[in-house]
């Protein structure tokens, strides 16, 4: 049996030779195309983890996600929301009480000082509503760009990017942005303008979690990832 050059050097060379060259071949856009049609098929439907029933719980929990995982947070809202279910009445809560009940938390101090000031200003600014800008989300007590950004995407439906520490690791790890990308709001940007709009509130729990169950920051599981064969870690001279 007779076969061309490129089945040859499949065989001959080996499923990561060919890998290798793939990944020297493969440009950002053809990437982008590839991650995003894994996605669409795999996860066509695809939420944050958090556990809220309102506006003001997804932006009390978002805040409380900060350095803590969405497990441990699903562990401490429950009997938060049953006392202080809405911005009034976290409003006139003492931090005292909102700290016991948040108290397992990364940095519970700053946020339960945070969240009882977020309230009292959600009720005298907004009538205990949760805004939808970004610039009135950012101006309240505890709520950063990240977190403003869950809560437009998710409760809101925008097109936003959230960018924590699993989007910022698997937007590099697979090539999405260049290595000048070298802040939150730059991988932002790029990831913005790269995916199509339709996929924007999608993609940022696509890439969360595939860097929180797969490509983890200390152990990446690549034998599990899909894009294993493609990833740049393969390259010469890769420090993935």
């Amino acid at each position: 049996m007779l076969f061309d050059s490129h089945t040859a050097s499949f065989f001959l060379g080996g499923w990561y030779g060919y890998a290798h060259n793939c990944v020297r071949t493969m440009l950002r856009k053809e990437r982008y195309q590839y991650v995003l049609d894994h996605f669409r098929r795999e996860m066509p439907r695809v939420t944050t983890e958090l556990e809220f029933g309102s506006a003001f719980q997804l932006l009390v929990a978002t805040l409380l996600s900060a350095q803590c995982t969405d497990k441990r947070i699903n562990m401490v809202t429950p009997a938060l929301f049953a006392r202080y279910p809405d911005a009034r009445s976290m409003s006139v809560a003492s931090v005292d009480d909102v700290y016991e009940l948040i108290r397992s938390v990364s940095y519970p101090n700053a946020k339960a000082k945070h969240l009882v000031e977020m309230s009292s200003q959600l009720v005298e600014r907004f009538k205990g509503e949760v805004p939808e800008s970004a610039s009135d989300l950012t101006s309240l007590a505890g709520v950063g760009r990240k977190t403003a950004n869950v809560v437009r995407a998710v409760w809101f439906g925008e097109a936003t990017m959230a960018v924590d520490t699993h989007v910022y690791r698997v937007s590099h790890r697979m090539g999405l942005v260049p290595p000048s990308a070298d802040s939150p709001r730059k991988v932002e940007d790029y990831l913005m303008a790269n995916i199509p709009e339709a996929d924007i509130p999608n993609a940022h729990h696509w890439l969360l979690l595939h860097g929180r169950y797969v490509c983890k920051s200390a152990k990446p599981l690549c034998e599990k990832c899909f894009f294993d064969d493609y990833c740049p870690k393969h390259l010469k001279n890769s420090k993935l």
